[in-house]
């Protein structure tokens, strides 16, 4: 498949949404790297979904930590050289913070990241995948990974949320908006190609897609 102008895309989602089985999937078509989102690196991760409140501010501060690195790196490669598929944009880093932070802690975090955040390269294009609350809990039991089995189906709401609001204003990049409850472009290789059909003819700076378009 070609999306030539499309050099630097990034998967969005919340968890569960699927953004980094579809980062993959559309990278191995592109002949494109991967720029992935690495949890099972963070040693506080297990423990801040049993203890949200302990733990918070050691996880939220190793991924800022790690996401900072990794688009640095990345802006000292060669970019053109391979397209980019990443599962994260930093810029939505703040959702999380702002989510599990207490109030002095977020203060010092944003205090960080402010200092902290590079320069980064604008994608040329950001996928966002959408889902209700329900259907997030759904799929995060159903995947059925270890260190998550301590996650609220009240933090998986409102992180649902965060991210609607988020990308409600979000005008940086060009985005495509995914609805997901009916569309699967990761099991269904049928709606893969729809989505990039629906990325190839992308005119406007901010769409919408679901399934039946």
């Amino acid at each position: 498949m070609s999306l030539d102008r499309f050099r630097y895309i990034v998967v969005e989602g919340p968890i569960g949404a699927g953004k980094t089985t579809l980062t993959r999937k559309i990278a191995e078509g592109l002949g494109a790297r991967t720029l992935l989102e690495l949890p099972e690196e963070n040693p506080f991760l297990e423990k801040f979904y049993r203890d949200s409140a302990r733990y918070a501010l050691p996880t939220q501060l190793f991924f800022l930590f790690q996401r900072v690195n990794q688009v640095r790196d990345l802006m000292q490669d060669d970019m053109f050289s391979a397209p980019v598929v990443s599962d994260f944009l930093l810029d939505k880093d703040p959702i999380f913070a702002s989510l599990t932070l207490a109030d002095d802690e977020l203060h010092l975090y944003r205090q960080l990241y402010d200092q902290l955040r590079p320069q980064a390269p604008v994608p040329d294009l950001v996928i966002y995948l959408q889902a209700q609350p329900e259907t997030l809990v759904e799929r995060v039991q159903k995947r059925g990974i270890p260190m998550e089995a301590g996650m609220s189906e009240d933090y998986l709401f409102r992180l649902c949320e965060s991210y609607s609001r988020f990308f409600y204003h979000y005008d940086a990049a060009p985005l495509l908006i995914v609805n997901t409850e009916h569309l699967n472009p990761i099991a269904r290789d049928e709606d893969f190609n729809l989505l990039l059909n629906r990325v190839r003819n992308m005119r406007g700076k901010r769409e919408f897609f679901s399934r039946g378009e």
